[in-house]
């Protein structure tokens, strides 16, 4: 059984108390700084005073990339994929001489 951590993260001038795996402190640390990096910037870059617009805004930034890192992630597989296969015929053709 994996030791807890107790660590305190603060997202938009909140602080959430969370009990986690020592390998997800990093992560969550990391996230953490980068949502208020985000709010930030929304904030500077727009007139939005409402902390749960920015929020919004950064969720929906963050679900994004995630979303286009598996898409790139899927598309590279296939061009791979496409490559290989070519790869194996042209080596089946060769070997079958």
């Amino acid at each position: 059984m994996s030791e807890k951590l107790k660590i305190k993260i603060s997202i938009a001038d909140r602080v959430y108390p969370l009990t986690v795996d020592y390998s997800q402190e990093e992560g969550l640390r990391s996230a953490s700084k980068k949502i208020d990096s985000m709010i930030k910037q929304f904030e500077q870059n727009y007139a939005v005073r409402d902390k749960q617009d920015v929020l919004a805004m950064s969720a929906l930034q963050f679900a994004s990339q995630l979303e286009q890192k598996q898409i790139d992630k899927s598309v590279d597989y296939s061009e791979a994929f496409e490559r290989l296969k070519k790869m194996d015929e042209k080596l089946s053709a060769i070997l079958s001489k």
